[in-house]
């Protein structure tokens, strides 16, 4: 009796050396994910604010809701079900709303606009309640004090800084220094009187309100600043200018470090952990997490699109969402699970390993639990299918073919050259696994010269783009090796007659040559580092210590 041809699996690529840490596992679990496009109209997510949070509950407790801010509209979100609340869009026909920020209390919203205007709106009924207009151009960071309900900050490209207080219907301070657009600014903490501001004129400038409106303190950078943050212990700021991070001291008046590990403008920072993680969006799509102490990168995000706007929102004390905005308009909410989900996901994960020991009896008589009909088909229908399952043969059964990829009814049938033409016209994600599937089917069958055997130019070029582009790659190194020599041997005396193919072949020895001078270069490094190995475990002499 014939038996069922089962179809050929892919071959999976180990992932490489590098080993998940336990802080990649913790920002990975981070893993419910809702991607919203609130404008509705694809306008950017500029900004992504939550209350402030002071050191001291005196002023009551934060509210969980988290505005966001994109086009002619600000959208409060609730932390807990990360729905909408309230949409408040009462900006003019033209104007753009900038940098919606809720109060504390969460009664009170104040936002900006490329109109100049500072609007504050009542939460709960969107009514306008403050208008102030002596902005002379877009305001595009307004924020409250987080120690004093009515008191707010505003920055503009009209190059001030202004302090406001609620009730009044004017300014109650400008700061007036920077020389170009400022974009970015933040209360300091700890009830210091102090504000800090980055601007296009590449300075990071630091405000009394105490001693009038003239900067106590000036930090000059090598490009526009796009963000900055405070650090909770007041005494170092935070700056993005291009793909640079910088860490200033305040008390020293220098700075401290800089961060250089994204490959395009750092357009977003925000604190996690109670200020022990900094996370960073940029331009290249990427989110950094750098600790804090040695402000070393401990974990990455990558996304799909330029990111603005970044925020931890927490919830009950502890980080519960990472939001980002997108230049493309989309808004991403990555969820952590919570406890109570942590410990029915485990529970979850017991009773499976229960029932795929056959101990599941055992489990139930632990738990004091009675099942009811049909309780194991539930069960494994849940999270896996077939795991576990007895193999039965039916001798009544005809032996069938299970529906496969066409490259693989080529091979089963013998036709060599053709499944692999298949394959290496094949585009997507996965495009490289069916390939290196291919092949590797080709040399365990000996068949690789009889695939590649008579090829004319226009089927001979997509092999050799093939061997350019993966042989770099050290997890198939020995593949594309075979796949080389045969190409080589079958071919070499046809150069000559094709410049496409002719230049393939020079495409190829140039990458070959690159591959040998690094790997030269890697058994150099090797060399050397034995070396100091070695003389770092003999005993030290001749050492002279030098103190500055």
């Amino acid at each position: 009796m014939a038996a069922e041809v089962q179809p050929l699996p892919l071959v999976k690529l180990p992932k490489g050396p590098a080993t998940v840490t336990a802080e990649q596992k913790y920002w990975s679990s981070f893993g419910s994910e809702l991607r919203l496009d609130p404008s509705q109209h694809s306008s950017p997510i500029t900004h992504i604010s939550i209350p402030p949070r002071p050191a001291s509950n005196a002023l009551g407790p934060v509210q969980d809701l988290f505005a966001v801010t994109t086009g002619s509209r600000v959208q409060i979100f609730s932390s807990k079900t990360r729905k909408v609340v309230k949409n408040i869009s009462r900006f003019g026909v033209d104007d753009i709303a900038h940098s919606g920020n809720l109060r504390r209390d969460g009664r009170i919203l104040v936002a900006g606009g490329d109109s100049g205007t500072i609007q504050a709106f009542d939460a709960n009924s969107r009514a306008i309640l403050k208008t102030w207009k002596e902005h002379k151009q877009p305001v595009w960071v307004t924020e409250w004090n987080p120690s004093e309900l009515t008191s707010l900050m505003s920055c503009s490209d009209d190059r001030t800084v202004r302090l406001w207080d609620l009730p009044s219907d004017k300014s109650i301070t400008t700061f007036d220094g920077h020389q170009d657009y400022v974009r970015c600014g933040a209360f300091m903490p700890a009830q210091s009187g102090l504000l800090v501001s980055g601007s296009y004129d590449q300075t990071v400038r630091l405000w009394d309100s105490r001693t009038g409106g003239k900067a106590v303190m000036v930090f000059k950078h090598a490009a526009p600043v796009e963000a900055v943050l405070p650090m909770p212990s007041g005494t170092a700021v935070l700056a993005s200018s291009e793909n640079t991070i910088s860490v200033l001291d305040i008390v020293a008046a220098k700075p401290m470090h800089l961060l250089r590990n994204h490959q395009k403008t750092v357009t977003a920072l925000t604190l996690a952990n109670n200020g022990e993680r900094l996370l960073s969006g940029a331009l290249d799509g990427h989110v950094k997490v750098f600790e804090t102490t040695g402000w070393n990168v401990v974990a990455g995000i990558k996304y799909p699109s330029p990111i603005l706007s970044l925020s931890v929102i927490p919830s009950q004390g502890e980080d519960k969402h990472i939001a980002v905005g997108m230049q493309s308009g989309l808004l991403s909410i990555k969820t952590r699970l919570s406890g109570e989900q942590k410990v029915l996901a485990r529970e979850r994960e017991k009773e499976m390993q229960a029932l795929m020991a056959g101990k599941i009896e055992e489990y139930d008589r632990a738990k004091k639990r009675k099942r009811g009909k049909g309780w194991e088909k539930k069960l494994r229908g849940r999270d896996f299918t077939g795991e576990g399952a007895d193999i039965v043969i039916d001798p009544n059964s005809r032996g069938r073919i299970h529906a496969s990829y066409p490259w693989a009814n080529c091979l089963r049938h013998g036709q060599y050259a053709k499944a692999l033409d298949i394959v290496l016209s094949q585009k997507g994600n996965n495009a490289k696994e069916h390939s290196v599937t291919v092949f590797t089917a080709l040399r365990h069958r000996s068949a690789l010269n009889a695939a590649l055997v008579n090829r004319d130019e226009a089927t001979l070029q997509p092999v050799l783009r093939w061997l350019i582009k993966y042989i770099p790659d050290y997890r198939i190194t020995r593949l594309t090796t075979d796949v080389a020599l045969v190409v080589l041997d079958l071919y070499a005396d046809q150069l000559g007659r094709s410049e496409e193919i002719d230049a393939l072949f020079d495409q190829l020895n140039q990458k070959v040559k690159e591959l040998v001078e690094s790997s030269q270069a890697a058994w150099g490094v090797k060399g050397m580092l034995d070396m100091l190995t070695a003389s770092a475990a003999a005993p030290a002499q001749g050492l002279d210590v030098i103190e500055s």
